[in-house]
C-alpha cells in the first residue's frame, strides 16, 4: 500500500517495545506502518534501552513541563526532561535517564504502595498540555490518536490531548485497572466512582474501542455501553517456526520453562511448580528441570535445586528457547485483587506460546479469560485449583502421555497461525484505522465504532 494511504498516528503513553504487554502488542501492530507518520509521546520513566526505534523514532519525553506534581512529591519524585528525543542523533544510552536500583526498589516496594493505599495515588500528579509538547504536536500534525492509559493521571492525558486536537481517538486497553481501584485503597469507593466518571467521558471522546480479549469485550459493553473489538498480540507465524517443536518425546531430562515477568503472585505460583517438580524428583524418580526465565534471580529459587534462573535473552532466541522446552508454564495469580486486574487480560505471551509447538501448562483461576480461551479451543493443560496436588496431577497428565503432549501442541500451533497471525491481524487493524481517517470520525464520535458494522 503506498505511504500516502497512511495517516499520521500520535502514540500516546506506550512506548514501542519487546520487553512489555503493551509495547509487544504495539509493535506488533503498527510494524510496516511508514516511520515517518507515526509520533510517540511517553512518561520518561518508561524510556529505556529496550525501547524501539525501528518503526518510530519520533518520541516526546513528557517530563517535568508536562507531569506535575503535588507538595510534598514536587520535591521527592524525580524530574524527568521533557521535550523531543532524537534517537538519530544520539544513542539509547545517552538518551536513557541512569536509575538508582535502590532508589527505583524503594519506591517500587515501599513508596508507591503507600501511595495507593492512601489513595495519594490518585491525586498527587497531572499531566499537563505545555507550550512546548504542544508545538512538537503542532509540528507532527497526526491525524489519529492511538492511546493507551493505566491510571487516572493518564486517563484525563488523554482527554486533554483529544480535545486539544480534535482529531479521532483510538482506545486500546490492556488490563483491567479500574476494577483494582476500590480495593488498593481506603477512600477505594471514591475514587473508583470518580475515576469511572473520567474514564466513561474519556471513551465519549473516542472513535473506535479495542479490547484485548473477547471476555473483555464482552464485559466493557456492558459495563461502558461500547463495542470493542479485540485485539491482542499478533505473532509472525514464521519468525516462531524457526525453532518450532516438531517432536514430543521426553530425553532423560524433562524441562518446564517459565518465561515473563515475575510479581508477588506470580511468585507464589512458581514456588507451588517449584515444589511440585522438587517433590517429583525426589519421590517420585523424575529427572525435571525448571527453567525461571526473568529479569533478576529471586533469594527463594537457591531453595529448589530443580531451579535454573535464566535472565531475559534477546527477543530473536525466543523461538529456539520456547521451542527447545518440553513444557511451557504459564501461571496468574488466585489473589481477589489479582483475579481483578487479570480476569479481562490476554497475557501477551500466550500468543507466543502457542506458536512454539511446544505444549502449555496453564495454572490460573476459572474466571481469566485466559482460561476460557484455552478451555474453549483446547490449546493447553489447565489446572484452575491452587492446590499443589492439582498442579502435580496437571503436570503429571502431560508427562505421561505423549498424544496428549502433541494434541495440544498441534492445536495450540493451528490457532496460533489462523486466529494470531500477524500478517491477518495487522491488516484487520492497520486498515481500521485507515478507515477511520477516511471516514474523519464523523460517524464513529456519534455511535463509537457502530459504523465499522453496517
Amino acid at each position: 500500500m503506498a505511504s500516502n494511504h497512511f495517516p499520521k498516528v500520535l502514540i500516546l503513553i506506550q512506548p514501542f517495545n519487546m520487553i512489555s504487554g503493551g509495547g509487544i502488542t504495539l509493535t506488533n501492530l503498527f510494524r510496516g506502518w511508514p516511520k515517518d507518520k507515526i509520533a510517540v509521546a511517553c512518561r520518561g520513566y518508561v524510556i529505556n534501552r529496550q525501547t524501539q526505534t525501528d518503526i518510530c523514532d519520533n518520541y516526546y519525553q513528557l517530563g517535568e513541563k508536562e507531569v506535575k506534581w503535588k507538595f510534598p512529591l514536587n520535591h521527592i519524585r524525580r524530574k524527568y526532561y521533557s521535550g523531543p528525543l532524537d534517537f538519530s542523533q544520539r544513542g539509547e544510552a545517552q538518551i536513557v535517564s541512569k536509575k538508582s536500583k535502590k532508589r527505583v526498589n524503594f519506591s517500587k516496594n515501599y513508596f508507591d504502595p503507600f501511595l495507593r493505599f492512601t489513595g495519594l495515588a490518585n491525586m498527587n500528579s497531572s499531566i499537563e498540555l505545555s507550550t512546548p509538547f504542544m508545538d512538537w504536536i503542532k509540528e507532527f500534525d497526526p491525524d489519529i490518536i492511538y492511546a493507551q492509559s493505566q491510571g487516572r493521571a493518564t486517563t484525563l492525558f488523554c482527554t486533554k490531548v483529544q480535545k486539544h486536537l480534535g482529531k479521532p481517538m483510538v482506545f486500546h486497553m490492556m488490563d483491567d485497572w479500574p476494577e483494582l481501584i476500590k480495593e488498593r485503597s481506603l477512600f477505594g469507593g471514591f475514587w473508583q466512582k470518580k475515576i469511572d466518571k473520567e474514564l466513561k467521558d474519556m471513551l465519549g471522546h473516542c472513535s473506535l474501542f479495542l479490547a484485548i480479549s473477547d471476555a473483555m469485550a464482552i464485559e466493557y459493553k456492558k459495563r461502558y455501553q461500547r463495542d470493542f473489538l479485540t485485539f491482542h498480540n499478533p505473532i509472525d507465524v514464521q519468525f516462531w517456526k524457526k525453532g518450532q517443536r516438531k517432536n514430543w518425546d521426553l530425553g532423560d531430562t524433562t524441562t518446564v520453562l517459565y518465561a515473563g515477568r515475575m510479581g508477588l503472585g506470580i511468585q507464589k505460583s512458581l514456588k507451588t511448580m517449584a515444589g511440585v517438580i522438587e517433590s517429583l524428583n525426589r519421590k517420585g524418580g523424575e529427572k525435571i528441570k525448571f527453567v525461571i526465565q526473568v529479569s533478576e534471580k529471586a533469594d527463594w529459587m537457591a531453595k529448589y535445586q530443580c531451579v535454573e534462573h535464566r535472565p531475559y535473552v534477546p527477543y530473536e532466541e525466543l523461538p529456539y528457547k520456547f521451542g527447545g522446552a518440553d513444557i511451557l508454564f504459564l501461571p496468574y495469580d488466585f489473589s481477589v485483587q489479582s483475579i481483578k486486574f487479570i480476569k479481562y487480560s490476554m497475557p501477551t505471551k500466550a500468543s507466543e506460546y502457542m506458536a512454539s509447538g511446544t505444549p502449555i501448562l496453564i495454572y490460573s483461576p476459572e474466571q481469566t479469560a485466559v482460561v476460557a480461551y484455552a478451555k474453549s479451543h483446547h490449546w493447553a493443560e489447565v489446572v484452575t485449583e491452587e492446590d499443589s496436588k492439582a498442579l502435580k496431577k496437571g503436570l503429571l497428565g502431560l508427562l505421561k502421555s505423549k498424544s496428549k503432549r502433541e494434541e495440544i501442541a498441534q492445536a495450540a500451533t493451528r490457532l496460533a497461525e489462523t486466529k494470531h497471525d500477524s500478517k491477518k491481524v495487522r491488516k484487520e487493524f492497520q486498515d481500521l484505522i485507515i478507515e477511520l481517517n477516511k471516514k474523519d470520525g464523523a460517524e464513529y464520535s456519534l455511535k463509537g465504532n457502530e459504523a465499522i458494522h453496517q
